[in-house]
């Protein structure tokens, strides 16, 4: 059994980079994927995902290095479920229910060019749909 996911959107905030005991670089961050769409009566629909991902050894200390909160990035790897199989599913102390997409990543693809995604800029430079993947 296999699964692969191929994931493109925009950093939320800025890349963690720690060490484990034994010094591997791991680096996590969050992202989110976006769609838009036309209802049938002509009103827009949107739906944004948001995936927790992990990064390890050369790529976490790049992706550390590179990335920054708003940056464009394809990502390429596998969900890293709960014992059962699940997200990872959690109720904040007011109640509100959360679902954690964690994606263990294979690699890391930086989109755009240098300069293309302003550390302060907290709106997308290009809508996610409309890369040719």
């Amino acid at each position: 059994m296999y699964h692969q996911l191929i994931i493109v959107g925009y950093l939320g905030r800025d890349p963690e980079m720690r060490y484990t005991p034994e010094g591997t670089p791991v680096t996590t961050f969050s992202m989110a994927a976006s769609r838009k769409w036309s209802n049938a009566d002509g009103s827009p629909g949107e739906e944004t995902v948001w995936f927790r991902v992990t990064v390890w050894r050369r790529q976490a200390e790049t992706a550390a290095q590179y990335l920054h909160k708003g940056s464009l990035v394809l990502v390429e790897g596998r969900l890293a479920p709960d014992k059962n199989g699940n997200p990872k599913i959690w109720t904040e102390q007011d109640g509100t229910p959360h679902a954690n997409f964690e994606i263990t990543a294979d690699n890391v693809r930086f989109l755009g060019g240098r300069g293309d995604n302003e550390a302060t800029s907290s709106q997308p430079k290009a809508p996610v749909e409309n890369l040719p993947f």
